[in-house]
């Protein structure tokens, strides 16, 4: 083999490395989603900060594959139902998970 022939030949078995370690299986995130699910975990913090009746920092948001979980401990029902009503609200999020406690 010449050298061009070798070192495509190296630098696709890297890129192939590459690409199948960034690959999501049922307990891992990929790449992609890794960032999605930031987007999403901030975009629930924001909607749950501009919220008067709710604090931020006593909920606690984080999402996995689209799945959000929120945990905590709020002052009262209505702020559990709110909290997950405004997490629902999120583009992106497919299902949220209520681990609130009630103080």
């Amino acid at each position: 083999m010449n050298r061009p022939k070798i070192f495509t030949a190296f630098l696709s078995i890297i890129l192939l490395t590459i690409f199948l370690g960034c690959a999501p299986t049922q307990k891992r995130e990929g790449t992609g989603e890794y960032i999605d699910d930031t987007v999403i975990t901030a975009k629930v913090k924001s909607a749950i900060m501009s919220d008067s009746s709710l604090k931020v920092t006593e909920i606690n948001v984080e999402t996995f594959k689209g799945e959000v979980q929120l945990s905590g401990f709020v002052n009262s029902e209505a702020d559990i139902s709110r909290a997950i009503g405004l997490a629902r609200g999120v583009k992106g999020v497919t299902a949220v998970k209520n681990d609130m406690r009630l103080k």
